[in-house]
């Protein structure tokens, strides 16, 4: 299967904003280049003025679209001044440290609460926030930038006025981007990593996922396409992700059980976007029908979620009476390899596997999936990286 890098997507399609808009920013506390963004030097600058400049600094100008410095406060106060000014934006930033700006955030959200009661006021620019350098890729610098808090703080606030996107490949990303930059008075927080993933989506499959805010992945699912969402078939567990690693471990263990359990019948749903208790965006919520239809009415859920995992499990409960396993950051982390970084959460592929196989008492694979659990940990331990590449 081929990989690309969301970030790398991303990257091209803020050039082009770039290049066609001066009027657009790229705000960045210096990780332009480390989140794999950098495409927009090809056209612009770094904003910079008056002082002394390096031999190795990056491209500078005083006309530079790109604001850099090393205070995300700072650079958000900066970029609503942008936005309350009807000019488009976006702000990226490792995931971390996006929650030092949370109080930030909210009182921009209150302030889009009031100043629609006030007739003059127009709608402004979304606050886009792109969201990369996740947890569960941070394998050198280690616990203190593992968090995605700030998911789960917007996800709680009520006023229908927060998007939270988890685009799994870069045809995702292209439909999330255009969504960002058409939306008004909202504020859309993005998530990704910089990694090179699979890429499993079309155009078409990529539209009708944004328009629904999630889709079936046929591919992974038996006797599906990702236009069917019917309830004639009968699975014996639905598997459900949101965000780019957590698919991919969960498409893994459905490989995983099939092998080990081809007389088990699943279904792959993928989550693309999340908004205060419901599937979906601020404008368009995944219905009870559509949901019902999706994952059925009694089926038992696995859940491998990007952030904290019962933030997903939560959302889901709104729909379904449903058991649910939810796996996802549990708030445990180090300087380790990244299938380590998925164990030590309960997230990877083998631990979605004993869900299964302790729910229909096979101690056998229960005891397989264990000892690959714990045979990778001696490996990486020993050697610094995994016992394969994932």
């Amino acid at each position: 299967m081929t990989k690309k890098s969301t970030a790398k997507t991303f990257g091209e399609l803020i050039k082009n904003e770039a290049a066609k808009n001066p009027n657009f920013y790229l705000f960045s506390p210096d990780e332009t280049t480390s989140n794999k963004l950098d495409a927009i030097y090809d056209v612009t600058s770094r904003a910079w003025s008056s002082l002394p400049k390096k031999s190795w600094d990056m491209k500078e100008s005083d006309g530079g679209q790109i604001v850099e410095l090393l205070s995300e406060n700072v650079l958000f106060a900066v970029m609503l001044g942008h936005i309350l000014a009807n000019e488009p934006a976006m702000m990226t930033s490792y995931e971390s440290f996006f929650s030092i700006i949370t109080s930030q955030i909210i009182q921009h959200l209150k302030f889009l609460s009031q100043s629609e009661s006030v007739s003059w006021r127009e709608k402004y620019p979304a606050v886009n926030l792109l969201s990369t350098s996740t947890c569960w890729r941070q394998d050198h610098n280690g616990f203190s930038h593992q968090s995605p808090a700030l998911i789960s703080t917007l996800l709680n606030y009520p006023g229908n006025k927060v998007n939270c996107f988890f685009p799994v490949d870069s045809e995702s990303a292209l439909v999330v981007y255009k969504y960002m930059m058409e939306s008004r008075n909202v504020v859309n927080l993005t998530t990704f990593n910089k990694t090179e993933e699979p890429q499993y989506l079309d155009t078409s499959h990529a539209e009708y996922q944004l328009e629904n805010g999630a889709s079936i992945f046929g591919f992974a699912s038996d006797g599906d396409t990702f236009y069917l969402e019917s309830e004639s078939n009968k699975f014996d567990i639905i598997f459900t992700a949101a965000g780019d690693i957590s698919t991919r471990e969960s498409l893994a263990a459905i490989e995983l059980l099939r092998e080990d359990l081809p007389e088990l019948k699943f279904r792959f749903i993928n989550i693309l976007s999340l908004t205060h208790e419901k599937i979906g965006t601020t404008d368009r919520q995944l219905s009870q029908e559509m949901f019902d239809k999706m994952f059925t009415k009694n089926t038992p859920i696995i859940s491998n979620f990007h952030g904290y995992k019962d933030t997903l499990k939560n959302i889901l409960r709104n729909y379904t009476n449903a058991e649910i396993f939810a796996h996802g950051f549990e708030e445990q982390g180090a300087t380790t390899t990244p299938l380590e970084m998925l164990t030590m959460n309960h997230a990877s592929r083998f631990d979605l596997a004993i869900d299964v196989a302790k729910r229909i008492n096979r101690t056998d694979l229960v005891e397989k999936y264990e000892k690959i659990i714990s045979e990778n940990h001696a490996h990486a331990t020993q050697f610094g990286v995994d016992s394969f590449e994932l």
